[in-house]
């Protein structure tokens, strides 16, 4: 009975406890975290869905697309959920290869991410993203996914925006292209992570990167209420997502195209030409007008994601590399182009403008002999003809006597340098600042650099010099390399006479791109102020409305004076019909418009020669500033002239119908309608 009294007296200790137990638990939960309970219940009934706003289109200056979006059905697939299903989404690819008519393999390497050893194609997007598997279904694909959800967890179908170039590969590097955001750029950018829609794209390369923010436009929100099941059954709140702005540019369309034809026909009749590039600038403001750059390729290969073959190919030497753009990032010699800074250099070192210089077959530079263009003397001449005529010893003698007071092999503790220090006056050895990623500096080589490479290249060069380069089968070329690496060894950190004379007619180590070629003509042609060029003209809201405009800054301005700039560009008024471009230019309507410039042949070492032209017209009120390099196009007046020339003739119609009716860049911005299409 005692037992029995013990028992139930524990029994009923060990209930009250549990009731203790329980009322404290019970306490906890509705009191003190009573708060955090009923937010979490709500968050498991809602779900926020954020919505990705529409990206701005990319204009003309007339309002013509360059870049526009186009409504497509995108398949995706969430990595994630495949996961979570019972064999890891095999059985669900398996399903999903048959209904898009796609092999499974293809569609695992779409899916996966990239990563070190990962060739593409693969997917640089975030984890977490649903990766687009097909950029163009059909209707019925999609009602087959949208229909049996239960056999394809994970994989969906929808409505989405993609880009369409209008003008096919013309100016693609230019333009750029969109890929998916990647965990850096969240992380990077805060502003960017919390709007995150999990479609989302970023701008890569060109205008697409550059003025990513502005075309990307806000996202939307919407909070859903769900069942337990997860089935939607209302929405509790929107936000509709504001639409990217749309990026008007200087770029003329049609002028574009005309500039990506005669650059394609250069290539086309120079047989070992591997690339080139035209620019076209309005005179007047340093606007780029038109940016082509051969090889070329059609943007629309990233779209869904790009095959390895295909990403091999855009980097490939072999295919001449199209995803590098010439005009911004091609270095390349200048020739006889560059002499207008050798002018002014000249000028600056106390070269009287109108005295008599002689042009001498052959002038000793040192202890070696610089021929004139095949060795042909020209006699005595002022610095017009020496510019029309492109006479090489006058620059020879004059560069070497400035090598000689600056010290020569064994220079002053401040050298003047006048050639070198021009050179960067007229913008050359540094990026033009452009708006485009990416751009190349060129390189003005003087005796600081020389000392830098000899630094950075002086082991290799004298282990050169005693092993030579036995794998060079032309034992001429070889031999030639030995002995370059030898005295680059011994005195590789000395300037030479021989880089003055070589400096002075745009050759040796001098490299320009054609984009810094045509901004400094276009300060001598127009004011004497060194511009950065500018794409980006205004940013407009879908409907029309100004957000802002872009203006070109001022950046520098020409070391020459107003009867000096006069003097130069009056001399190469004549260069197309009285000099070197004669020939290329033979039987166009001087009359009509008159074309200036400066032809350009600059040597390379066992490949043909760079062929440039450097222009300006009309040359009595310059408005166009056009610039052609073709790289192995041969001598720069039958290359590159040709194709300037036909660019002109495409720009004032000389042979069809004008590209630009008024002889003039569009002035003003184009007006817009209130649903956005452009008021005409």
């Amino acid at each position: 009975m005692i037992r029995m009294r013990s028992r139930l007296f524990l029994l009923h200790v060990l209930v009250l406890s549990l009731l203790v137990v329980l009322a404290v638990r019970l306490w906890q939960v509705q009191v003190v975290r009573g708060q955090e309970f009923v937010t979490r219940a709500t968050e498991t009934r809602t779900r926020t869905v954020i919505e990705p706003a529409v990206r701005g289109q990319i204009l003309d200056s007339s309002g013509r697309p360059l870049v526009r979006n186009q409504t497509a059905l995108v398949v995706s697939v969430d990595r994630t959920a495949l996961a979570r299903t019972p064999d890891g989404g095999r059985s669900v690819l398996r399903k999903l290869s048959a209904v898009l008519g796609t092999p499974v393999k293809k569609l695992k390497e779409r899916i996966r991410p990239c990563g070190p050893g990962v060739s593409q194609p693969c997917w640089t997007g975030s984890p977490y993203q649903p990766v687009p598997v097909e950029q163009k279904a059909d209707t019925r694909q999609a009602l087959q996914i949208l229909e049996r959800q239960e056999d394809f967890p994970g994989v969906s179908a929808e409505i989405q925006s993609v880009r369409q170039y209008p003008g096919g590969q013309a100016g693609a590097q230019m333009l750029g292209y969109l890929q998916p955001v990647t965990e850096a750029e969240l992380e990077k950018r805060a502003g960017l992570k919390a709007a995150y829609s999990g479609v989302d794209l970023a701008g890569r390369d060109g205008l697409e990167e550059v003025y990513d923010e502005a075309l990307r436009g806000k996202p939307g929100m919407r909070r859903v209420q769900v069942d337990r099941m997860g089935k939607a059954i209302g929405v509790e709140q929107q936000v509709r997502p504001v639409s990217g702005d749309n990026l008007i540019t200087s770029i003329d369309a049609r002028v574009q195209a005309v500039a990506e034809r005669a650059l394609a026909r250069a290539m086309h009749n120079a047989p070992k030409a591997d690339g080139g590039a035209a620019v076209v600038l309005d005179a007047r403001t340093s606007r780029v007008l038109a940016l082509a750059s051969a090889p070329s390729y059609d943007p629309a290969v990233w779209a869904g994601g790009i095959s390895a073959s295909g990403y091999q190919r855009l980097l490939s030497p072999k295919s001449g590399m199209p995803l590098v753009s010439r005009a911004i990032n091609g270095q390349f010699a200048p020739g006889s182009t560059f002499k207008v800074s050798s002018v002014t250099s000249m000028l600056r070192a106390g070269y009287p403008l109108n005295g008599t210089y002689d042009c001498p077959g052959s002038y000793m530079v040192g202890d070696r002999a610089f021929n004139n263009f095949h060795g042909i003397g020209l006699g005595p001449m002022n610095l017009h003809t020496a510019l029309v005529k492109s006479c090489d010893t006058i620059f020879y003698r004059a560069a070497y006597e400035q090598y000689l007071r600056d010290g020569g092999r064994n220079p002053k503790k401040k050298p003047r340098e006048i050639f070198a220090n021009t050179a960067r006056a007229f913008g050359f050895g540094r990026p033009t600042g452009i708006d485009l990623p990416g751009e190349s500096s060129g390189r003005i080589p003087d005796r600081r650099w020389k000392k830098e490479m000899w630094t950075l290249t002086s082991g290799t060069n004298c282990r050169r010099a005693q092993t030579g380069y036995p794998e060079v089968t032309d034992r001429a070329r070889a031999d030639f390399l030995k002995r370059l690496a030898s005295e680059n060894c011994a005195e590789g950190f000395i300037l030479r006479p021989g880089d003055s004379a070589n400096f002075s007619i745009g050759q040796g180590d001098v490299l320009v791109t054609p984009l810094q070629l045509a901004r400094a003509y276009a300060a001598l042609v127009n004011d004497g102020k060194l511009r950065s060029p500018r794409i980006g003209w205004a940013r407009v809201r879908p409907d029309g409305t100004l957000v802002e405009t872009y203006d070109v800054p001022v950046v520098g301005k020409l070391p020459l004076s107003e009867k000096e700039r006069l003097y130069i560009k009056n001399a190469l008024s004549e260069v197309a019909s009285d000099g070197t471009a004669a020939g290329a230019f033979a039987g166009f309507p001087m009359d009509k418009v008159r074309i200036g410039g400066k032809t350009g042949t600059a040597e390379v070492w066992g490949k043909e020669d760079t062929s440039w032209f450097a222009s300006f017209a009309p040359t009595n009120d310059p408005r166009f500033v056009v610039v052609a390099m073709v790289s192995q196009g041969g001598m720069g007046a039958q290359t590159a002239a040709p194709a300037v020339r036909e660019i002109y003739e495409g720009i004032y119609g000389i042979k069809g119908k004008a590209a630009l009716p008024g002889g003039r860049p569009v002035a003003r911005l184009p007006r817009f309608a209130p649903d956005g299409t452009v008021a005409r």
